[in-house]
């Protein structure tokens, strides 16, 4: 792993993608165990984050360039700890749940959750994406199917507890300031000491927190209750991290940061571990999802490599200010059926891949602000 990542922090130096390569570098100095690098390492996020405030256009100067390679080349030098495989963490099979008013019912769903690994969960509201992760948190008993974890062939809710963290939308309230709470949840890990104090300052700046550190509950945006319940949590090194609409309350770049470290933080050498996520942000998700999974009305009706959606044909989304008439006259050849939803264009060939549609699109002078194949895309069955 640690091979990889040096060669992936080079590329984002190399082409100027600094707030990325400092965060994996935090990663690695984290996964090398060594207090000197981590401490190093949160330095050089303290200093970009300083400069970035200061000049928000152009904040990587030529003292941030030299400490960035000097801190590479440490790392390079750095033991790191093997990093374990992509084993099956914790499976669930047939698993139901009914609620007691009977207004709603989750039918039996099955799913395995590897190490390394994430898989996203779509749906529409009301559809049971939330009923199955309190399930698999253990905080909903289930009435039927089953739910194993690896090394626990026998567990209940508290030693399940230990080794799966749930983020709900919603964050429960905490007091105090930000960082004493960081400071206890440590604490009741077992992290103590000089070790707690670095760790939870690790956390703060890995996570952009460190500017808020002093804050309560009422001075954070919902936005960075969801970076501080996550930071919370990975100080106790859960196994399995399930998050429900983590992007629900992130702008534009923060979703696109959260999913990137999570990317990351599944394969860590260190914590290696696995991420189940709910959202209604398809697309994100899609790129940031090892697997996806669709529920609809209590059903998986779609899951990656259990699911042969490709059958329904190769679908383009397409927005362009040209008519529905247009578009199909310009794909006559390719026999292709035009639909409209109101926003977007859905053009499906049952022969054509996408890039053959584009491309009779384009030579017929068809404009396209914006396209997308969505072949393989649970978008297609909503």
């Amino acid at each position: 792993m640690s091979h990889t990542a040096l060669s992936e922090i080079d590329v984002f130096l190399r082409h100027g993608d600094h707030p990325l390569a400092v965060r994996r570098m935090m990663d690695l100095a984290l996964d090398s165990k060594q207090r000197e690098l981590m401490l190093r390492a949160m330095q050089l996020s303290s200093r970009f984050r300083i400069a970035r405030n200061a000049n928000p256009v152009n904040p990587w100067n030529e003292d941030l360039a030299q400490e960035s390679r000097t801190l590479l080349h440490e790392l390079s030098k750095a033991t790191y700890p093997a990093a374990p495989g992509d084993s099956l963490l914790m499976q669930a099979h047939g698993v139901s749940k009914t609620y007691s008013s009977g207004a709603f019912s989750m039918k039996p769903t099955s799913l395995d959750l590897y190490a390394g690994q994430i898989l996203g969960v779509v749906g529409e509201n009301g559809n049971g994406k939330t009923t199955l992760l309190r399930c698999l948190a253990g905080q909903l008993a289930i009435d039927s199917g089953k739910i194993s974890f690896a090394g626990l062939p026998d567990h209940d809710f508290y030693t399940l507890k230990n080794r799966v963290a749930f983020i709900p939308q919603r964050i429960p309230r905490w007091y105090g300031r930000l960082k004493d709470n960081l400071h206890f949840s440590a604490a009741i890990s077992g992290v103590k000491g000089e070790e707690n104090d670095l760790m939870v300052g690790f956390m703060l700046e890995r996570f952009g927190l460190a500017g808020f550190a002093e804050l309560t509950w009422n001075q954070i945006s919902s936005g960075y209750r969801t970076r501080f319940e996550i930071a919370r949590v990975l100080l106790q090194q859960p196994r399995v991290l399930i998050l429900d609409e983590p992007l629900a309350n992130l702008d534009i770049h923060a979703q696109q940061t959260l999913l990137s470290d999570l990317r990351f933080l599944v394969k860590s050498a260190v914590n290696r571990m696995t991420v189940l996520l709910t959202s209604q942000q398809l697309h994100e998700v899609e790129k940031a999802a090892d697997s996806v999974m669709l529920i609809r009305q209590g059903q998986c009706i779609y899951q990656t490599g259990k699911t042969d959606v490709r059958s329904l044909g190769f679908a383009l989304e397409l927005e362009t200010p040209a008519t529905r008439e247009e578009i199909a006259q310009a794909l006559t050849v390719l026999e292709a059926q035009v639909h409209f939803n109101g926003g977007f264009f859905t053009v499906v060939s049952h022969q054509h891949p996408v890039q053959e549609m584009i491309k009779q699109l384009v030579i017929a002078g068809i404009p396209i602000s914006y396209c997308r194949d969505i072949s393989l895309s649970t978008k297609r069955l909503f």
